[in-house]
């Protein structure tokens, strides 16, 4: 009797190689075992019930598509900025704006340039569209070295990030550096301006009057910081039409959720509630900042909704000593901690737990 053939098993599909190496986004291990979640720049304040009402009418008409391109809310935001709704892209988050925007003016092997460290995110959507991060350090304020990032530039560079103001360091470039760095941009060098905190800021950067002036710009904005809409999921970019249009065609369509364009326009149109969320932000950020500079931290000037300290190798001993304390920060080993602010009580025992380190781990 003849027994059946042992079907040969298929080899296991493989990665494109760019996509197998790729660094992950990382997160704080012990952000669900605290009590206080500071390491997501997430805001403390609750959205508005304005928001929440708009979401809920959304929610019970969940049957029916979105719009296809987050249209009401582009037209809101364009009314507001004096922009024509052509040159507003909208989507899931600014991070997916910025991958179909990489995707769509990034070809394989071409370099996009960035400060680092700043967004971890970045060099993720670079590999993804086949380009390859050029990092150049930060200088000696944490902030942008603008003139280095210019001499990186090649004939092989498809485009720029600038994240202002920087996350994680938070520092800001002024208006004055910026327009002085986009007179010197090659006018084929896409350059992409992440203003995701710019709500929170102090040096008066504005990337919108800039776009009329220098067509090779794009803004980056969103919804979940100063506008309290993390879990939501909205953001938008800001363009020339032809940019805008270019990177709409590369984006599915109905990327902005019914759900999430009705809190987002809602956000949009209740400007008190923002207010007071960045006032939150501002007031903690400064308490804070004092209070580790007091204790002889090395705490850089912030225009987000966190701070910056410079920790190096007593990174992960003070990430630890925070855990204890029942808040998770954001460490990036032998450098830094990124801590958000706003809820007073995370913002104390963060503070207390500096304190409990002081003998073991000298200030840096």
């Amino acid at each position: 009797m003849e027994h059946p053939t042992t079907p040969q098993l298929a080899a296991a599909p493989i990665a494109r190689a760019a996509i197998r190496h790729l660094p992950q986004y990382s997160q704080s291990a012990v952000a669900g075992q605290v009590r206080w979640r500071a390491s997501s720049n997430e805001s403390p304040v609750a959205p508005s019930p304005g928001v929440v009402a708009a979401v809920a009418e959304a929610a019970a008409q969940s049957n029916r598509y979105p719009t296809v391109s987050g249209d009401l809310l582009a037209a809101d935001i364009a009314d507001r900025l004096g922009l024509s709704p052509a040159q507003v892209v909208t989507g899931g988050g600014s991070n997916p704006i910025l991958q179909y925007t990489l995707l769509s003016y990034t070809s394989p092997g071409q370099e996009v340039i960035l400060a680092w460290r700043s967004y971890e995110a970045y060099p993720i959507l670079i590999g993804v569209a086949g380009g390859d991060p050029v990092l150049v350090p930060l200088d000696d304020t944490q902030g942008h070295d603008l003139d280095a990032m210019l001499a990186a530039i090649t004939p092989n560079t498809a485009a720029i990030i600038v994240c202002n103001p920087n996350n994680p360091t938070g520092t800001e470039v002024t208006p004055e550096r910026l327009v002085a760095f986009l007179d010197r941009v090659p006018g084929h060098v896409l350059v992409v301006l992440d203003e995701a905190y710019r709500e929170f800021g102090d040096s008066g950067v504005d990337g919108v009057p800039l776009l009329a002036q220098y067509p090779n710009l794009v803004v980056l904005r969103t919804f979940s910081k100063a506008y309290g809409l993390a879990g939501a999921r909205a953001g938008y970019m800001l363009a020339s039409k032809d940019i805008a249009n270019t990177v709409r065609a590369a984006s599915p369509p109905f990327g902005l959720s019914r759900i999430s364009e009705a809190a987002a326009r809602a956000a949009w149109a209740d400007e008190t509630h923002l207010d007071t969320i960045v006032d939150t932000a501002r007031t903690g950020r400064s308490r804070l900042s004092a209070a580790l500079r007091e204790r002889g931290h090395r705490v850089p000037v912030s225009g987000a909704n966190f701070v910056w300290v410079e920790s190096g190798d007593a990174t992960l001993a003070l990430e630890q000593a925070c855990a204890d304390a029942g808040v998770s920060i954001r460490a990036f080993p032998g450098e830094g901690l990124r801590v958000t602010v706003g809820e007073r009580a995370a913002e104390d025992a963060v503070i207390s737990a500096f304190d409990s380190y002081t003998a073991e781990v000298p200030a840096v």
